[in-house]
């Protein structure tokens, strides 16, 4: 049996309360000032004589014996008040110190049990609790997006790779229920296509965990000549489907992993041809480096697009032209954009989708020259 490694409340042994501690600690605080004071006092009365030197009306003036008396009487009396003030202060005082980490720590507790959507909202002015309760909200605001993120992701993903799965199901299906009138090579044909198909997927998923968690080598490299190469390799599909391509590419060094740049240049070339005009499209691609930092921006022409979505095209498995929706003769996975996102966060860059007033995308990539 697995050792039990919880390191939940169930698992410590009880203590005090952070409440108690602060209220004996006020009270200790204040008991020993009062302490403190009283033998201050204690000093003083040392230099009073001994005898009854003064002589009062009616009297003789108390002696230093007198005043020690009556000053010890009185300073127990004192300090059992000092420390009666302290504890009853400090409860008070400490309750209302602690009362935002109460707060904070009941939506933590809210949190563990399921709840992704509540926030502390903490108010007041800022201090050190505003600060914790604000760097929880954020917190916990990016943990709701990412899970909400992942669970589309795994909904997503099992529906892409659910398809051609039942494809292939349906033409195996269709082909024993008619062995006669079957075509074996247009069978086998449509196999090959589906399982390249499944491979895509599979291959783009990958590359997508490695971008997102793997360990990166970084090297030298010039985006320019990595993004050359890619245009190289994209001049056939361009030709084909009539789209004209301009590059302006200055050199730009910069520490990089060659692997996964290559594939954002790919990758975002192909996008830029895939979803253009037909027979009349144009792309523009343009490496420029800056102070410290290197800039790629890739444009083309196409139809309009709706702000709202271009905004949620680096998610996966969302296309132009809606989710997850196929387009004839261009057909993809859907996670062109969710690997360049993810590459460029994986080089600690920042990426910008700007719709075209005139219709198609601006994708604006700004990479550190070096970063940790």
């Amino acid at each position: 049996m697995a050792p039990d490694v919880g390191t939940g409340a169930g698992h410590r042994p009880a203590g005090l309360s952070i409440r108690i501690k602060l209220t004996l600690s006020y009270a200790g605080f204040l008991l020993v000032a009062g302490v403190a004071l009283f033998v201050v006092g204690f000093l003083i009365l040392r230099f009073v004589p001994e005898g009854n030197l003064l002589q009062l009306d009616g009297g003789s003036a108390p002696n230093r014996g007198d005043l020690l008396a009556v000053f010890l009487r009185y300073a127990w009396w004192a300090l059992g008040l000092l420390l009666v003030f302290g504890l009853a202060g400090g409860w008070f005082l400490a309750g209302r110190v602690l009362r935002p980490l109460s707060r904070i720590t009941d939506a933590a507790r809210l949190v563990r049990d399921g709840s992704l959507r509540h926030r502390v909202h903490l108010p007041g002015r800022r201090d050190e609790l505003t600060d914790l309760a604000d760097a929880f909200d954020d917190m916990m605001a990016r943990v709701e997006g990412t899970v909400s993120e992942q669970r589309r992701f795994a909904a997503n993903a099992s529906h892409e790779l659910r398809t051609p799965l039942a494809t292939v199901r349906t033409m195996l299906e269709v082909a024993r229920a008619d062995p006669d009138g079957r075509d074996v090579d247009l069978l086998l044909d449509r196999l090959a296509t589906m399982n390249e198909r499944s491979i895509a997927l599979t291959e783009a998923l990958l590359t997508l965990s490695r971008a997102e968690h793997g360990t990166l080598e970084r090297i030298p490299v010039d985006l320019a000549g990595i993004v050359e190469d890619a245009l190289l390799g994209s001049r056939a599909d361009a030709a084909a489907a009539g789209v004209r391509i301009h590059a302006d590419l200055t050199p730009a060094p910069l520490a990089g992993n060659a692997t996964l740049l290559a594939q954002l240049a790919t990758n975002l070339i192909r996008n830029a041809i895939v979803h253009n005009l037909a027979g009349n499209g144009a792309v523009a691609v343009q490496v420029r480096r800056a102070e410290g930092t290197v800039r790629l921006t890739v444009s083309n022409t196409g139809a309009p697009l709706d702000p709202a979505l271009v905004a949620t095209l680096p998610e996966p498995f969302v296309r132009g032209a809606g989710r997850t929706r196929r387009l004839p003769d261009r057909d993809g996975a859907g996670l062109g954009l969710a690997i360049v996102a993810s590459i460029v966060r994986a080089h600690a860059g920042t990426l910008l989708l700007t719709a075209r007033p005139e219709g198609g995308l601006r994708v604006d990539i700004t990479l550190p020259v070096d970063y940790r």
